[in-house]
Formats: C-alpha cells, sequence, structure tokens
C-alpha cells in the first residue's frame, strides 16, 4: 500500500511535521488566534477601555470621545468607598441575588422532581409549558409584571388581594389575617422588592429546571431499587440518592443564575427606575444613573468595573466549582 512507502503517507507527514519549526501547541495556538483576535476585539478591548475611564474625570460624553478628560488615578474608587449610596446598591444587589437564588431553587428542584415524578401524567407537555417564559422577550415579560404589580387598586395583585379579603370577611376571619389594600408594590421599598424577586424568579427558573430534570434523568433507577429494596423512604432516597447526584448541576445553574441576578438592570429600571428614594437600586442601575443623570462618566466606569469583578469571580465559581470547563486540559 502507499502509505507503508517511505516518505509518503502517514509517516512522510509525520515527518514534514517534524521538520517545521511548530511543534503541536504552536499549531493549536495558531488555530485559535483568530478566534482569540475577536474575543479580544469585542470584549476585553471595551473592559479596559472602561477601566481607564474610571482612572479619569470625565464627566460627559464629549470629554470621554474626545480626550478632554484628565487622569486623576483612582480618586473615583475612594469616592464610592465613602459613598453612602455605593453601600446601599451593593447591600441591596447581595441581598436580592441571594433570596431570589434561594427561591430559584426550591421551586426548580421542586418543579424538577415533579416533572421526572412516574405517575405524573403528560409531562412532556408540562415541559414545554414550564419553559413558555424563555419564548417572550425580557422586557415584555417585565412590562407585564410591573402591570400586575400595580399600585392601583384594580391593578392585578391588588384585585386578587380584594377578593381574599372579601372571602375572608364573609367568614369573620380575625382581623390580623386581612390585607391593607391597595398595596403600594412599587412605591414602598420592601414591596417593591419583593416584586423585583417574584419577576426575576419568573425568568430564570426554566432555565434551572432544564438543567435540573436533565440531571434526573441520569439517576440510574436501579439506585432507587436498591435504596426502596433496603426500606429507604422517599425522603430518604431523595437524600441520599437524588440530591448527591444532582448537586453538581443544581450548583452549576446556582452560579450562573447568580451572576445574571447580580447584573439584572431592567426589572429594576422599568419597574421604578430602582425606588422608592434609590433605596432598591441595584448596582448597575446605580452605574447607570451616574452616566445618565449625574454626567459622571469616570464615576459610572468605576462602578461598572466593580461590577465585573464580581461577575469575574461569579465565573471563576462556575469553572472551579461548578464543572463549566470539565475535561478542558484533560489528556
Amino acid at each position: 500500500m502507499a502509505s507503508s512507502q517511505p516518505g509518503t503517507g502517514v509517516s512522510g507527514l509525520a515527518r514534514l511535521r517534524s521538520a517545521l519549526p511548530f511543534s503541536s501547541r504552536d499549531w493549536g495556538l495558531l488555530l485559535v488566534a483568530p478566534g482569540m483576535i475577536l474575543f479580544s476585539s469585542f470584549m476585553l478591548y471595551p473592559i479596559f477601555y472602561l477601566f481607564y475611564i474610571s482612572l479619569t474625570d470625565a464627566t460627559f460624553a464629549g470629554s470621554v470621545i474626545g480626550g478632554g478628560a484628565e487622569l486623576i488615578g483612582l480618586a473615583n474608587y475612594a469616592q464610592l468607598i465613602s459613598d453612602p449610596q455605593f453601600r446601599t446598591s451593593m447591600g441591596v444587589t447581595w441581598l436580592f441575588v441571594a433570596v431570589s437564588l434561594v427561591v430559584k431553587v426550591f421551586l426548580a428542584v421542586g418543579i424538577a422532581l415533579l416533572l421526572n415524578h412516574v405517575r405524573v401524567a403528560g409531562k412532556r407537555y408540562m415541559r414545554a409549558a414550564v419553559i413558555v417564559p424563555l419564548g417572550f422577550p425580557g422586557i415584555f415579560t417585565i412590562t407585564v409584571w410591573r402591570g400586575m404589580f400595580s399600585d392601583a387598586r384594580y391593578g392585578v395583585f391588588n384585585t386578587i388581594l380584594g377578593r381574599y379579603n372579601e372571602f375572608m370577611s364573609s367568614l369573620s376571619a380575625p382581623q390580623a389575617l386581612l390585607f391593607d389594600v391597595p398595596i403600594g408594590f412599587l412605591s414602598g421599598r420592601w414591596e417593591a422588592f419583593f416584586a423585583y424577586v417574584t419577576t426575576e424568579v419568573w425568568l430564570a427558573y426554566p432555565f434551572m429546571v432544564i438543567i435540573i430534570v436533565s440531571a434526573l434523568q441520569d439517576v440510574p433507577k436501579s439506585l432507587h431499587e436498591a435504596a426502596m429494596v433496603d426500606g429507604a423512604g422517599a425522603l430518604q432516597r431523595f437524600r441520599t440518592v437524588t440530591l448527591p447526584a444532582i448537586k453538581g448541576p443544581v450548583l452549576f445553574a446556582s452560579i450562573l443564575t447568580a451572576a445574571t441576578s447580580f447584573q439584572q438592570f431592567l426589572i429594576p429600571w422599568v419597574f421604578n427606575q430602582g425606588g422608592p428614594s434609590r433605596q432598591n437600586e441595584l448596582i448597575i442601575v446605580y452605574g447607570y444613573r451616574e452616566a445618565i443623570t449625574f454626567n459622571q462618566f469616570g464615576l459610572s466606569a468605576a462602578i461598572l468595573i466593580v461590577g465585573i469583578g464580581f461577575v469575574g469571580l461569579f465565573m471563576y465559581a462556575a469553572v472551579r466549582y461548578g464543572g463549566l470547563a470539565e475535561g478542558v486540559g484533560d489528556e
């Protein structure tokens, strides 16, 4: 055969490659270089430029584009440390991330277990219904939820609470079980925060359900059968068989959705622009307002760089603990 002749076929190609001044690793770097250049152009360069702006006293768009801003070092970051609004914004942002994440995890795990249960009929159609929120544009869904949380007496949730009051009154229920309607869902701090979390959970839970359902389908049925033979109940089987099997995917989905929650802008801005009185101003809304409303572009850039830093920590956690890069670099 031709491939066995000297200087031809595979052996000839191997000698040709060995004669070139490039190793296999060098060839690999050359192949990925175009993609890395594009990535740097669209991702890394804007981040570095934003960091440069954060080191200047830029106060309007022209000073950024035309080069009229002067370097002031880390003065913007020092100002952030002493700014009470920055502390308020960071506090409410982390609280928003924590509360919404806990609700999403419990809700998604519960729905996934239901959709994977052998006694539930029509699971295929139910799974299709669960991912419906993913099919609508985010701004559309958020606007609809804003209307549902309207402060008006005849807003959707205020109407429901009004009907609930009427029903409880007909039963002669104690006054403590009634709601003071209408509730200012968008004008009260914690009422608005509750509205933010509810909308965020609605937007994000389908992603977590999809991942957890996929993980549940990979759990061998033989493990559950063996646990049942040993006399384990449903709760014990969940704790000893199901939970260890889905722990990794749940952690992975939790990190990614937490990063998304940290970057949330549309919900607070569309609902009430982070109000009332900037008390619910998440970190991205805070940075946007400083630039657009107060023309503090340098300070705004510093705020967003801090936000990018925390998002980077989320991504590191996803790679380190969530298995995002599992298998990469393995021989």
